[in-house]
Order: structure tokens, then sequence, then C-alpha cells
């Protein structure tokens, strides 16, 4: 479909105003609640994936695949033709919960398996990132537009969060960082949208559910940074549902980036590895 410029203004709006409506409010007043998969759930990322539902059916008129809805539900969208709406009503659940400012709300228009449109929502920062396949990235009303030249590997900040399986990479990490800071923010959308906006680097994580990445991936390209995953050159061709990220702001920073990893990964064992490494 054509993503026109009035689209993109309703459809922030729509997210916004969930956001100020349905998630601010609870900022820090509500309980935790623990899911079958022992990740947390609140009442603000229930409220919010039903108010953008509601809201975003309005903007365009397609199924909306949300993060705490049953896995069976989503798999019925995502396997239907046409596009749908793919939506984290919270990103950074945990980081609400506790109280700490880094939290996002994060939406996507799907045509198959790729984002044509999406928007990640800081509503601390009241920052609106967007994108729109093939035509561009913003951050409020200004441009995204990486710089061609970044710094080496060596002088970079890092993002970093990994699935505790991979031990031989976490212990290569602890031991020996090939950048300069590390930082783990908890929320992967807002993880994306920096890195698009040059605040950080790099960017490593061990795998990410599709409303994870399906706008933050979408606005990083768009900006013109470069990712792939963890197997795979092609991070589009890599497994939809829980998808593994390699990606910079430079073409050499993510070559540099990639080789490494991909040399940790292959070129040891967990053996030798501290009992809190191989955790």
């Amino acid at each position: 479909m054509d993503i026109t410029a009035r689209f993109a203004a309703l459809a922030i709006d729509a997210v916004r105003r969930v956001a100020v409506e349905e998630i601010l409010p609870r900022y820090r007043r509500v309980a935790v609640l623990r899911k079958d998969d022992g990740s947390i759930v609140t009442e603000a990322d229930l409220a919010a994936q039903d108010a953008l539902g509601m809201r975003l059916r309005a903007v365009h008129d397609a199924p909306v695949l949300g993060e705490e809805m049953a896995a069976q539900v989503q798999g019925a969208i995502y396997e239907r033709d046409g596009s749908f709406w793919c939506v984290d009503p919270l990103d950074g659940t945990k980081n609400f919960s506790a109280g700490v400012p880094f939290f996002a709300v994060s939406v996507a228009l799907m045509e198959g398996a790729r984002a044509a449109f999406g928007i990640v929502y800081d509503p601390v920062a009241d920052e609106a990132y967007s994108a729109v396949r093939g035509a561009g990235a913003w951050l409020g009303e200004r441009r995204l537009e990486l710089p061609r030249e970044g710094p080496a590997l060596g002088n970079a900040v890092a993002e970093v969060s990994l699935r505790r399986d991979i031990a031989r990479l976490r212990g290569a990490l602890k031991r020996r960082p090939p950048y300069a800071k590390r930082l783990t923010s908890g929320s992967s959308a807002l993880s994306w949208c920096h890195l698009a906006a040059a605040r950080i680097d790099v960017l490593l994580h061990g795998g990410q559910k599709m409303w994870d990445y399906a706008a933050g991936a979408l606005i990083l390209e768009e900006a013109g940074g470069f990712l792939c995953a963890l197997e795979h050159d092609d991070f589009w061709s890599a497994p939809p549902w829980t998808r593994s990220v390699i990606a910079a702001r430079t073409a050499p920073l993510l070559h540099d980036w990639r080789a490494w990893i991909r040399r940790e990964m292959d070129g040891h064992s967990s053996e030798g590895l501290s009992a809190d490494e191989r955790r």
C-alpha cells in the first residue's frame, strides 16, 4: 500500500495517544504479573495493546498481531494473506515495572514478513522514530541519515544483550571485548533507534521476537545502517519468530563486528569458561 505523509502522521498520533493515555499514567503505579513463559507483564501492556488495536485499525483496517496475544492467534494472523499490524505495546516492561525510564511502544505495518512502515515511540523522551520502506527514516520531523564515517570497532559503543545459552560468546565479550564501551538498555526497539540516530555504534542481540525488530530494523535500514543475523548475512532470511541481530551504523563496522563475533563463536568451545560464564 502507499504510505502517505498523512497516513504516517495519523499512525504516529495514534501511538503517541495510547502511550500518553494508557502507559504513562500507570508508570511506577502497577503491579507485575508473570506469564506462562516466566516473562513479566503489567496492566499497562494489556491496556496499551487493546487501545492500539482500536486506534491502528482506524488508520488502516488490518489485523493486529500483539505480543500479549496467544501464540496460536499470532500464528494465524501471520499466515494469512494481506497486511497486518505488528505491535509491542510496551517494549522494556522490566524497566517500566522497575521505574527505569527506558521503554517504548513499537508498531510496524507488515506486508508479508517485512515491515512497510514502522514507528517506535519513547514516551519519556517524547521521541517518535518512524520509517517507510524505500522512502527514509525520521526522528520527529528530522530526517535520519547516518554518517558514512564511523569509529573503528575498538572505539565503538556497543549495545549487547545475549541469550544465556550463547556461553562462549558471553565469555569472550567479558574477557576480551572488542569495543570501548558496552550498554544493556532493556529495550530492543529503542536500541535499534539509538543505533539509527548514531547514539550507539554497534548492536548485538541473541534473539528477538518479531515485534522487537519489525519497526526498529526498518528504521535502521532506512537511516542507512547495516544488519545481519548470527548465522545469516541476510537478516531477513533468518527465522522470523526469534531472530538474532548483529548491526552497525557503517558497513566497515558491521564487517569487523560480525567477523569478531563469528570467529569467537566458531573458534572456541565452552571448555575453560568459569561456571558463572557457562550459566
